[in-house]
């Protein structure tokens, strides 16, 4: 399994969310990982798609604690334990789910060299979310 590590900048107004924002997740790493917010507004390669995006300190290029294999199995979780049961009930079914995890909070499409950033894309098949490479 491949992991997609982007950077990108941070704004100010993704900084005061990540404040306020303190939704704490589970995840197998041990992590802390708490949500930042969700983008259905920009479609992806699939067609629909919908972004749901978490600040992970832990995986900071400088001190990193937890390596890409621990972030692939968290954004796993992620996305059935997470992601699924957030998903609209109405309206059209997303073709993929993004996963994203972030050193620090960042503005959606900004860029930002000084973040680490994972992303993982996924597919629904019956009914949990399975891996697809970028």
């Amino acid at each position: 399994m491949a992991i997609a590590m982007i950077c990108f900048g941070l704004g100010a107004a993704a900084q005061e969310k990540a404040a306020t924002g303190d939704e704490r997740v589970i995840v197998p790493s041990g992590q802390d990982v708490r949500y930042l917010d969700t983008v259905q507004s920009a479609p992806g390669p699939e067609g629909l798609t919908i972004r749901f995006r978490f600040v992970a300190p832990a995986i900071a290029r400088d001190g990193a604690t937890v390596d890409v294999e621990a972030a692939q199995a968290d954004m796993e979780v992620l996305c059935n334990e997470f992601a699924l049961p957030r998903l609209p009930a109405t309206g059209p079914a997303p073709a993929q789910i993004i996963i994203s995890l972030s050193d620090r909070a960042v503005a959606f499409g900004e860029p930002a060299p000084e973040a680490t950033q994972f992303f993982e894309a996924y597919t629904i098949i019956d009914g949990r979310c399975q891996w697809e490479p970028f």
